[in-house]
């Protein structure tokens, strides 16, 4: 195992994290939503899977207007997930599993419903409580600047006093004001609720958006562009526009929040972490987040918009281990998550899909690093097109585009059709499940030969053996132009994005993607070899 005080060895610089969107992971009530307890009942699965720690997506109190990411009280649970009690016991048995606890933290906007928003409403213009918020007043009845709503529409609502509050996210969603000191105040007193309840870390949501420039001036638009704080793209992930000017987003104000919480983190033991969701505009930017003395690390969406080529993934690598190499921090790599379409539908969907998804994972759980997995990822689910009347993303009720939904539907776990053992009950979950998933199930494909679980059980295990030994070196190797291919340590990968077979380098074959004729791997497959 890893030396606990040996920063270079820390739990998470090569771990494998699995993210459980709560509504979604498993039901113990029969109310058709995931729940506190449903998690604790099935983290078996995740021990016998092989991750090493799990990250829960936000199961406070709140009015569920963007499922959880709506904060009510971050000290204590919603009672549609359960109680502090049952938070209390998921960590206990997760920790008798050897699995680790990572919580998400919502510190840039808080529900509509706090009671601090509450309190600035009936303060009115000027009081001490709106200023934890970003009130300002407009001269010719218009938003106060031309920033727009990751969520589609204006990023400004206006009350029935005349002011507007900013949000970049969904009206319900007010943005604090970071340079109010009760803010960060508040969210160091947070840090140390969970971890004096034992959890390992935390997920840091929106973390290049804490501060916004001070003057909240309008953005700067080129011609043939819309002023945006960003935008549900096509693939449904939350993005900038590309627009080079971002007021919103990325100020360098932020890292001075991160190291107060670098230094919160160090009081309750060495191996608590944070990892950053932050979109920054290049490498460079997103490395910032991880200095020595900030966050531990911060998601790499590079990989998950990467093409399917050879040559886009090689550039993802080269990119991500030149930033973050001279800050000494370890690379992330994803896939899917709960704001993306899944990755096997990007790929193409139905069997090339698949396959594709199944190469694209195995390469990435072989690089230097922490790799984070999606519920259902390990079933080859893919992108469910749910129906309008079952739609609930607030991007959808806000600008009417498709969103996230498909990627949140509850996951199968037994049985021959809905809710597949979900929950209790015969009823479908809050997001109906697909009639076509009952070959999908964890009880379907546990020991069947082949299947997407088997594959990944069997990826996992692997990955044990060379993630600690193998070193943080990566050297690529030149195997033709539909190929990428690299050496790290006593492992080399292969992974053929082409349509036409290649032969494999000398080694012996540990394990691949798919099928592998006579030291022939095929296209959409990758393999390793020692």
């Amino acid at each position: 195992m890893p030396d606990v005080n040996d920063p270079k060895t820390y739990w998470w610089r090569n771990a494998v994290v699995y993210q459980v969107y709560v509504r979604s992971f498993a039901d113990s009530d029969g109310d058709g939503v995931g729940d506190l307890p449903g998690i604790t009942s099935r983290l078996p699965h995740l021990a016998d899977l092989g991750v090493d720690a799990l990250w829960i997506t936000p199961f406070y109190t709140s009015p569920q207007h963007d499922h959880g990411y709506d904060v009510a009280d971050y000290r204590d649970v919603d009672p549609l997930f359960g109680t502090l009690s049952d938070a209390d016991h998921l960590v206990a048995r997760a920790h008798e599993l050897g699995l680790r606890v990572v919580v998400d933290l919502v510190p840039n906007h808080t529900s509509d419903q706090h009671e601090w928003f509450q309190a600035a409403l009936a303060a009115g213009p000027g009081s001490p409580e709106r200023a934890r918020y970003l009130f300002r007043d407009s001269e010719d009845g218009n938003p106060p600047n031309n920033w727009g709503s990751v969520f589609g529409g204006p990023a400004w609502t206006q009350v029935d006093d005349g002011q507007w509050y900013l949000h970049l996210f969904d009206s319900t969603q007010p943005d604090l004001d970071w340079r109010n000191p009760e803010v960060p105040a508040m969210f160091e007193d947070v840090l140390r609720f969970w971890l004096d309840r034992g959890v390992d870390g935390f997920r840091v949501d929106v973390a290049h958006g804490l501060f916004k420039e001070a003057s909240l001036r309008d953005q700067v638009v080129e011609e043939g562009q819309r002023a945006s704080s960003g935008q549900v793209n096509t693939d449904h992930s939350m993005v900038s526009l590309d627009l080079k000017d971002e007021p919103m987003w990325d100020q360098p104000e932020v890292h001075e929040v991160y190291r107060a919480w670098h230094r919160v983190l160090d009081e309750a033991g060495p191996d608590k972490m944070a990892v950053a969701e932050a979109w920054t505009q290049t490498p460079e930017s997103m490395a910032a987040f991880v200095r020595p003395d900030e966050l531990d690390q911060a998601f790499n969406f590079a990989w998950l918009l990467a093409d399917w080529s050879a040559e886009s993934f090689a550039t993802v690598i080269i990119d991500t281990l030149a930033a973050v190499e001279p800050v000494g921090a370890s690379p992330t790599w994803v896939l899917s998550n709960h704001d993306v379409v899944r990755h096997v539908t990007r790929y193409g969907g139905g069997e090339q899909g698949l396959a594709r998804g199944r190469a694209a994972t195995l390469t990435m759980l072989a690089l230097p690093g922490s790799s984070y997995l999606y519920q259902g990822e390990e079933l080859g689910l893919e992108q469910v097109d749910v129906a309008p009347e079952d739609r609930q993303d607030p991007a959808y009720l806000r600008t009417g585009e498709v969103a996230r939904d498909g990627c949140r539907v509850p996951v199968p776990w037994g049985g021959t059709e809905a809710p597949y053992e979900f929950g209790p009950g015969d009823g479908q979950p809050w997001i109906p499940q697909p009639a076509e998933w009952a070959s999908l199930t964890v009880e379907a494909q546990t020991g069947a030969e082949g299947s997407t679980l088997e594959f990944y059980r069997a990826a996992l295990a692997a990955r044990r053996e060379f993630a600690w030994t193998a070193g943080d070196e990566v050297e690529l190797l030149d195997l033709g132009t539909d190929v990428l291919a690299f050496r790290r340590g006593p492992i080399t990968v292969v992974l053929n994005c082409g349509e036409t077979a290649v032969d494999l380098p000398a080694g012996d074959l540990l394990l691949a993607s798919g099928p592998v004729d006579d030291d022939r791997l095929p296209g959409d497959t990758a393999a390793w070899l020692r």
